[in-house]
């Protein structure tokens, strides 16, 4: 745990808070320049696809092992390598001279981004241990990963349309490089008291199995769905599955610890996670390409568009982490659940994309659940776990929602790019999207209430004890 001052703590949250800022701007940031970059680079919609996913699936990869690694040799010292890995990648990003040359850089990228964000919540969690401190740092973290991840559009369409795609990734830079500084002046180390062993088969059988998955459905439009790659690339994620299952809990230190699951609010929130991102990045995929491809609105105006989406999410997010501190993740997680649901189905059924006032109202009503979901399933994740684990927990979080961003924007596209293969309009093609966006929420509903109970409580509790009897695990918010 790290002892310090009420001003220090502010100071560590803020610092931390900068990481993500980059990590989670980073992406949505680049949706917004999608249409800019596949005219200049050439690409085709999986070229764009792969632009996103290649940063999304190597973060998604190797998120546990930051984490594990962060609580073995030390926090501070991991952190402080992914800073300096990520700024670095953005640099060669905005020098990319061909898209194969880009998605390279991205996944450099990726790699510094995964030292970050699983090591920052870790951080977090050891330097703010009273429940409902804890609950509103997330909550605030909540906030600049909803508004990082909401106002992309806006912050990435100023840009393109003023310098250039190339712009977006200079963003990273400043703030790259105020955060090393003040992190080197203000983070005290700190590691976990008994850290795990490295787990290099279960690292390798989880990269096999986000891989696999992740190009099989990218690449299935252009190849069918039978051919040998595609159903090579199904048999590899099986087996890799398997593997997991089978490997991982014969370690006394495994990379997954698949005990954690036992929790039914751990397990919950993964499951959530997941949902919630790729409703997000399929949202973003979506609407980024309609408005400037369809409308023929410039970068600057697309992201204008979605203003109300950003709004609503900086406004909710602050006011989501209170509620968790004060009421617990249940109410939050059913208003999430109930919008976004919403929100999908006035495009899936009522063609919101037509109407601009049902346009404006699908964005509200997304900004608002993403806005209240982010910080009850960070909160939930840590909560009840023995601070000794708390790097793996977040970790687990964090690879939640990377894999969900992975998979909203490789089944999204794909999606769009099998119906347009076929003849259908923009409009046709998406339809079976937004129903796949809409499904999402709904996930987000049913399990966050059914995860979010007294007995789903009890459970993280006796998954604490079983984890590590002699600690004292993180409390558990009512």
């Amino acid at each position: 745990m790290i002892e310090s001052s009420p001003r220090q703590r502010t100071l560590v949250l803020a610092i931390c808070c900068m990481s993500l800022l980059i990590v989670s701007l980073d992406n949505t940031v680049l949706n917004v320049a999608l249409p800019s970059m596949r005219r200049d680079l050439d690409a085709s919609v999986a070229g764009l696809q792969w632009s996103i996913d290649s940063y999304t699936l190597v973060l998604a990869s190797l998120l546990m092992l930051a984490g594990s690694t962060a609580d073995r040799i030390g926090r501070r010292k991991v952190f402080v390598a992914g800073l300096v890995l990520f700024t670095l990648g953005s640099l060669l990003c905005s020098l990319a001279p061909s898209l194969d040359w880009l998605i390279v850089f991205r996944m450099v990228q990726a790699v510094g981004g995964a030292m970050l964000n699983p090591v920052a919540m870790s951080i977090i969690t050891n330097t703010f241990t009273e429940p409902a401190a804890r609950a509103r740092a997330i909550g605030v973290w909540g906030a600049v990963a909803g508004v990082s991840m909401a106002a992309g559009p806006l912050i990435g369409g100023v840009m393109v349309d003023s310098v250039g795609w190339r712009s977006i990734f200079w963003l990273n830079l400043p703030i790259g490089v105020a955060a090393l500084v003040l992190t080197l002046r203000y983070i005290p180390e700190s590691r976990a008291a008994r850290p795990r062993r490295p787990d290099p088969v279960g690292q390798v059988l989880v990269m096999a199995l986000l891989g696999s998955v992740t190009y099989g459905i990218i690449e299935a439009p252009a190849v069918g769905w039978g051919s040998p790659l595609i159903v090579g690339c199904g048999v590899i994620a099986v087996a890799s599955l398997v593997g997991l299952l089978v490997y991982e809990p014969r370690r006394e230190e495994p990379l997954v610890d698949l005990r954690f699951f036992r929790s039914a609010p751990f397990s919950g929130a993964t499951v959530i996670a997941v949902s919630a991102f790729a409703g997000l990045s399929g949202f973003l995929f979506l609407n980024t390409l309609y408005l400037q491809d369809v409308r023929g609105l410039s970068a600057l105006d697309a992201g204008l568009y979605m203003l109300p989406m950003a709004t609503l999410t900086f406004l909710f997010a602050p006011l989501s982490g209170r509620l968790v501190a004060t009421r617990g993740p249940r109410l939050p997680l059913l208003v999430a659940g109930v919008t976004m649901a919403a929100s999908g189905l006035l495009f899936a059924v009522f063609e919101a994309e037509t109407s601009t006032p049902l346009l404006f109202a699908g964005y509200m009503l997304f900004g608002l659940g993403f806005g209240m979901v982010n910080a009850p399933v960070t909160n939930t994740a840590v909560s009840g776990m023995p601070r000794s684990q708390a790097g793996v927990a977040a970790a687990i979080a964090s690879t939640s929602r990377q894999t969900g961003g992975t998979l909203g924007v490789a089944v999204v596209g794909s999606v769009l790019a099998s119906g347009m293969a076929h003849g259908s309009d923009f409009a046709e093609a998406t339809g079976p999207a937004w129903w796949i966006i809409t499904a999402c929420g709904l996930i987000v509903l049913v399990v966050g209430a059914a995860t979010s109970g007294p007995w789903a409580r009890s459970t993280a509790a006796r998954t604490a004890r079983t984890l590590d009897p002699a600690a004292t695990p993180a409390p558990a918010d009512a």
